[in-house]
């Protein structure tokens, strides 16, 4: 399976990758199929039904809406955020749908919207898309949405290949062990292994333009996530902070960024908060890898950028590549959903990503940025997705904060060795899928145990 560093980092829609974006996702495919069939027309209803945890925490989510979002034709990428709310409202007081935005169909959401208590056993994140005509069925199909925003429909569930894309790269690596020694005999940094990659896909030009165009997304989530004070949506009365942080912050000296500062912390949970906030309310997001942890790599990126002496659009091309090569080990050797293995996966492969990442543009071998991934998933090993209210606000919001400081310092810890410790990545990242396999259900994405009872009993 080639994984490509675009399909890590994808600009959607808060307030989760695998709840939000890969519900609006399948959806899209859902009606792309019917209109490619020529059957959008015949339609006269549409079913939804949810399962596992879409069911669980969906609502919280907004997996309900963004399937909608879906059926109207949009895309996580292209739909304008603030849109989402108001076409809600319309459907539901009219029971109409407006499939592909042009039929119109009957919805009456308490019928054709089904949450229900039950796991398929692919995947826990699972949803069964049913359209129906004058004589009947016209089509039906299940989709799982694997973490983030990735969508495998039931065929592919069913015949074990999930990606699609047998691309033959020029470096393929399935381990942090083949990553290193394919950068050793060609003498390549990992950055520069992953670029070579990716000209299979696109050019260079092409390559760094997109992943400006992330960075730039990244930079204006920051600055929407400063913009808003009040409270979040959902009712949990969770106030946002990041807007006066940031007044405060803007009274102190400039931090450096190799040092260990206090003021320096403060500005990296600034960027996180402020991301993650903007997830909570629903804005324009880049999955990083997934939504629930959206805040930890920008928060590392911007902290570099804004604090170090001398900075490039190279460095954050760099960057991201880096980072990339350690998210693609953690999809194909573990997982990247909360609902599959808990928050080791989504917070855990993130600070992972954004230690690589900051060790490649620090300057680092191979070897200590393998030790920084290492460092950063080895202290979220066992971490539970256990969202209060089904939201992703407490703890999901600090929790970026947490791992974002984590992340510099794994990488600053790898750059005062050589590259050798006791163990490796590859095992880090087994250790995350068996734990994940052990771990039960109600704390993986469910709201059914941990803090989300927690708050409830308080």
């Amino acid at each position: 399976m080639a994984i490509s560093v675009f399909d890590l980092f994808k600009i959607g829609v808060g307030p989760s990758s695998s709840h939000t974006v890969g519900p609006m996702r399948a959806a899209a495919l859902f009606v792309q199929g019917l209109r490619e069939r020529g059957e959008l027309a015949q339609v006269r209803r549409i079913e939804v039904r949810l399962y596992g945890s879409l069911s669980a925490t969906g609502i919280g989510h907004g997996s309900d809406n963004a399937v909608i979002m879906g059926l109207m034709g949009e895309w996580p990428d292209a739909i304008d955020p603030s849109q989402i709310g108001p076409r809600i409202s319309a459907l539901r007081e009219t029971d109409t749908l407006l499939l592909d935005g042009r039929f119109e169909v009957g919805f009456v959401w308490a019928r054709d919207m089904l949450l229900l208590d039950e796991n398929l056993p692919y995947h826990p994140n699972a949803m069964t898309l049913t359209a129906e005509g004058a004589a009947g069925e016209l089509h039906r199909d299940t989709y799982y949405s694997v973490g983030g925003g990735f969508v495998v429909d039931a065929a592919q569930a069913a015949s074990g290949v999930l990606d699609a894309d047998n691309t033959v790269l020029p470096y393929d690596f399935n381990s942090a062990v083949e990553l290193l020694e394919l950068c050793k005999q060609n003498d390549l940094r990992v950055s520069q292994l992953m670029l070579e990659n990716e000209k299979v896909w696109r050019s260079e030009a092409e390559i760094r333009a997109g992943l400006l165009k992330l960075w730039h997304a990244m930079q204006a989530c920051v600055e929407n996530g400063l913009k808003y004070e009040g409270v979040l949506p959902g009712g949990l009365n969770v106030k946002r902070r990041a807007a006066k942080l940031h007044r405060s912050l803007q009274e102190l000296n400039k931090p450096n960024v190799i040092g260990s500062t206090l003021s320096a912390m403060e500005w990296v949970n600034l960027y996180a908060l402020a991301v993650n906030e903007e997830n909570a309310a629903g804005g324009r997001m880049v999955t990083a890898p997934t939504n629930g942890a959206a805040g930890i790599i920008p928060a590392v990126l911007h902290y570099y950028m804004r604090f170090s002496d001398e900075v490039s659009e190279a460095n954050v091309v760099d960057f991201f590549l880096g980072a990339a090569a350690v998210g693609i080990l953690c999809k194909k050797n573990a997982s990247i959903s909360g609902a599959e293995v808990g928050c080791q996966g989504e917070v855990g492969s993130a600070c992972a990503m954004a230690a690589a990442g900051l060790a490649e543009v620090l300057g680092a071998t191979p070897g200590q940025l393998e030790n920084a991934a290492e460092i950063g998933l080895e202290h979220n090993l066992g971490l539970t997705c256990d969202p209060v209210g089904g939201l992703v606000q407490v703890p999901c919001i600090e929790r970026n904060a947490i791992a974002a400081v984590k992340a510099i310092n794994a990488a600053q810890m790898a750059l005062r060795g050589d590259g050798e410790h006791f163990i490796s990545l590859d095992r880090v990242i087994r250790t995350m899928r068996d734990t994940g396999a052990d771990m039960h259900d109600k704390y993986k994405e469910t709201s059914r145990g941990g803090l989300a009872v927690s708050a409830i009993e308080c």
